[in-house]
């Protein structure tokens, strides 16, 4: 999946982008925290795993 593609779909969810980590960027929604690698493309295993978690549609 592309990094990009998991971001709009955070933002459309009410995410926010909070700070750029080393090499990833963190995403608040009220006190929860979400880490997005900073790559052109995710793992899709991680991908699944972030959207399941957070509960993304």
């Amino acid at each position: 999946m592309k990094t990009k593609d998991l971001i709009k779909l955070l933002e459309n969810n009410g995410w926010e982008f909070k700070r750029h980590g080393a090499d990833h960027d963190v995403y608040i929604k009220g006190a929860d925290r979400e880490s997005i690698p900073r790559h052109k493309e995710i793992k899709e295993n991680l991908a699944k795993s972030i959207i399941k978690r957070r509960g993304l549609k």
